[in-house]
């Protein structure tokens, strides 16, 4: 009987473990290690040519790429144990084009004011707590802070291994049922924040008419929103067919801002063009981009009651402080397996 693709990855990835050479054997092939091995051998012959250092970016994307490859390979030789497995296993099941790179993590707090903006702070926390568990490298982006606690928005850029196939599963509103530390009256809130998850895409080519593209300069702004700096090296880029905004302050200068900026713009329009199945970027309009808020992912439910549910998976647990102390796989790896389920 020939299995197909995505069988074989349920039956790798959700049955009993027996034999774990025999198991290893089959993460070999569903992760295609041996193209992998072909193609890190191709990148150390690129980077061993000189030439290929007088384009630093592209040099250091396929340092990235080999950085990666290079991790899954070692991961699967030294795999030894079910546990040393887990990683690998979750990898078989992350196939999209972009999963097995890094991600930009946007959050942004919904209607509600401090109550909304303290709740986006935690959440920022949350997946910089993730990021320092999993070893990840993290950069932020742009911050707006609030008048008088958390914050409006941030973004930030993580990078390694499976970033994204892991992160996507993020994407959405998040609902906060907690008693309110801001109300003296000890009432009962509820606070909304979208989180936004793009891949990094490498070597991008999308071609935006001028036209389309609308640049603003600012002061990059600290916390409090004080000015840290006396000239405009913030960057604000804004597609307007598709109404999307991107925003960077955090590089040294007004060049390398727009040019992080630029490389975040094209990763949401290459993956809203994905989602949207639409053939060209110019086809693309703001009615796909707007959030639906109150079409919740997850609800933390701190009083009177605690537990954290997702809405799509109906996985939950009973200690939302570990959850909002960084201890969300168990929530990944539940999306990962209903995404395998449904399909």
């Amino acid at each position: 009987m020939c299995l197909t693709a995505r069988a074989q990855v349920f039956l790798v990835y959700f049955q009993p473990m027996t034999d774990l050479e025999a198991k290893k054997n089959e993460l070999y092939e569903l992760l295609g290690l041996a193209d992998k091995e072909s193609r890190l051998a191709e990148i150390d012959r690129e980077l061993a040519n000189p030439a290929s250092w007088s384009d630093h970016q592209a040099a250091a994307r396929l340092g990235r790429e080999r950085s990666r490859i290079n991790d899954l390979l070692n991961q699967w030789l030294e795999a030894e144990t079910p546990e040393s497995l887990a990683e690998l296993e979750r990898a078989a099941v992350m196939r999209g084009p972009h999963d097995s790179g890094g991600a930009v993590l946007s959050i942004h707090a919904g209607s509600g004011g401090t109550e909304a903006m303290d709740w986006a702070s935690m959440l920022e926390r949350m997946y910089r707590r993730w990021a320092e568990l999993h070893h990840l490298s993290l950069d932020e982006l742009d911050r707006s802070v609030g008048e008088e606690a958390g914050i409006k928005s941030v973004t930030m850029e993580l990078d390694g291994s499976f970033v994204y196939g892991r992160l996507k599963s993020e994407a959405g509103v998040h609902r906060l049922v907690r008693i309110s530390p801001f109300d003296s009256d000890k009432a009962r809130h509820t606070s909304f924040a979208l989180v936004e998850v793009v891949p990094i895409v490498e070597n991008i080519v999308v071609e935006i008419d001028p036209k389309d593209l609308k640049v603003d300069f600012y002061r990059s702004g600290g916390h409090g929103g004080q000015n840290v700096n006396k000239v405009s090296t913030a960057v604000r880029l804004t597609h307007l067919p598709t109404g999307i905004v991107v925003n960077c302050q955090n590089e040294r200068s007004q060049a390398q801002n727009r040019e992080k900026a630029m490389q975040v713009l094209l990763s949401k329009l290459v993956a809203l063009q994905e989602q949207t199945h639409a053939a060209t970027v110019t086809e693309l309009r703001g009615e796909h981009h707007q959030a639906a808020w109150g079409n919740q992912i997850r609800s933390y439910v701190l009083q009177p009651y605690q537990l954290v549910k997702d809405h799509r998976t109906e996985y939950s647990e009973t200690d939302p402080t570990a959850v909002l102390d960084g201890k969300i796989d168990g929530f990944i790896d539940a999306w990962l397996k209903y995404n395998v389920d449904s399909k």
